[in-house]
């Protein structure tokens, strides 16, 4: 017959029209939620590694070796355990470029910010890696759909940034860069903004078509060997490879596991649902969490406008979309 709509078709078109079903935005508050997961223990690992340095002298880069090697250690004997070797070897078999560039992009991020740190200090290698990410996420994203951002995507990312420079600018994270090269420590901290933002886009597609666990065993191993030089490069030089107490190793240990281990299996289980532009303006909650434990633990007092900070990026973080918004057509 003619003249009369297809019902599927009209459930269709109001489905299209009036967003994702109520079990797709479920899921994707969930994906939300396990990308800010990933934040605040990203947000521990500072502390951690700040007490490791201070306490026996470990350098940003043996740590981040070990952290990429206990985290392997630990994904590796996940995957055996519950059975998922098998999905781990058909993702690197499947996918084997995309898991080798996205592991170096883990590495590159990690070391590249760590140098940024030491020639800027903290706050500026934190506001500018940080900050250059979600813009670059969103850029790409746009660019690649030939779309604009909607007013509500801008304004989100408007406040998350505002909150994060506030936070940056005023909270005291640590002594300011030791080096004597701020265009260096500024230029890393951009490459490391990039590699992140690298990491997130690139991990959004590949989390669709691969198991999480499988996905993060394969390129946190990749990582790992991009950094495991770093130890005999450590120990020929005389310098302290291992911490001597108790207490550094189950610092270690937690580094490896939760805030490498788990935080990146939360980002790419997050990512199944989530966009890569609105995964990395979720994970800004890092430097709050941060700031939470410098008060907490180590008595540091945050001044009102890294308070405001800190409200503005939990803001934005409530704000984010709990689907895919209809993008506009540029």
């Amino acid at each position: 017959m003619t003249g009369v709509a297809d019902p599927g078709k009209r459930r269709s078109s109001v489905r299209s029209a009036r967003g994702a079903p109520r079990f797709d935005r479920g899921r994707s508050r969930i994906g939300l939620l396990q990308v800010c997961a990933a934040g605040v223990l990203w947000g521990t690992g500072g502390l951690a590694v700040t007490v490791l340095h201070q306490r026996d002298g470990l350098g940003v880069l043996t740590v981040s070796a070990w952290r990429m090697l206990l985290a392997t250690a630990t994904l590796i004997g996940c995957a055996v355990a519950t059975r998922r070797w098998t999905s781990v070897r058909a993702t690197m078999r499947e996918q084997p470029v995309l898991a080798v560039v996205m592991g170096c992009c883990t590495a590159a991020f990690q070391g590249l910010f760590f140098v940024s740190v030491l020639e800027v200090g903290v706050s500026v290698a934190t506001v500018v890696t940080m900050g250059l990410a979600p813009l670059l996420s969103a850029t790409w994203e746009h660019l690649r759909a030939r779309t604009r951002p909607s007013a509500r995507q801008a304004g989100v990312l408007a406040a998350a940034l505002a909150g994060l420079v506030l936070i940056g600018a005023t909270a005291d994270h640590g002594s300011g860069g030791t080096g004597g090269s701020p265009y260096l420590g500024l230029l890393s901290a951009g490459a490391a903004g990039a590699a992140y933002a690298a990491t997130t886009v690139l991990g959004h597609g590949a989390a669709q078509r691969s198991d999480p666990v499988a996905l993060t065993t394969c390129t946190t191993t990749v990582g790992a060997l991009v950094l495991v030089p770093v130890l005999p490069v450590t120990a020929i030089g005389g310098h302290p490879l291992l911490g001597a107490s108790p207490g550094s190793l189950v610092l270690l240990t937690y580094l490896g596991i939760a805030t490498m281990a788990l935080a990146y299996f939360l980002l790419y289980a997050g990512l199944r649902t989530t966009s890569g532009s609105a995964a990395t303006v979720a994970t800004l909650l890092e430097p709050v969490s941060a700031a939470v434990l410098a008060t907490a633990l180590l008595g540091e007092r945050l001044p009102w406008p890294a308070l405001l900070g800190g409200a503005l990026i939990l803001i934005a973080v409530a704000a984010l979309p709990p689907t895919e918004e209809r993008l506009v057509q540029a």
